[in-house]
């Protein structure tokens, strides 16, 4: 056999793919002709509820970062008031261990000073 008898049958297979595969998409595309198309109504319906839509998001996470807001407020004032606190305990505290005040606990409990202070030096050894 030879390649030109073989030609002819080829050219006829390609040919018949190529209708095939044209008819195919020809089927898939819609059909435009039919002449119905979406009416100025409707489009101005779909952007409003579009619209709606959006601005109710929108409304919906303005009000959780405003609630947001007024907590981390409220949050804001509750620590300013605890650091008070801690500022007021810890002054209050300093005033107490004042040797001064200390002095006059002691004297108040029955201790004196003594006249003969003795210190400890830790740095010699002892043997």
């Amino acid at each position: 056999m030879a390649m030109t008898a073989i030609a002819p049958a080829i050219t006829k297979t390609t040919s018949r793919v190529a209708q095939k595969s044209t008819r195919a998409a020809l089927r898939i595309v819609a059909d435009a002709s039919a002449g119905k198309q979406a009416d100025r109504r409707f489009f101005a319906r779909f952007i409003t509820v579009l619209g709606a839509f959006f601005l109710m998001s929108l409304l919906l996470i303005n009000t959780l970062l405003a609630q947001d807001a007024f907590e981390l407020s409220k949050l804001q004032a509750d620590l300013k008031l605890s650091s008070d606190q801690y500022e007021a305990v810890s002054h209050e505290i300093e005033r107490l261990s004042s040797p001064a005040v200390l002095a006059h606990e002691a004297q108040k409990l029955g201790m004196k000073p003594s006249l003969t202070p003795t210190f400890l030096n830790l740095d010699v050894p002892r043997g």
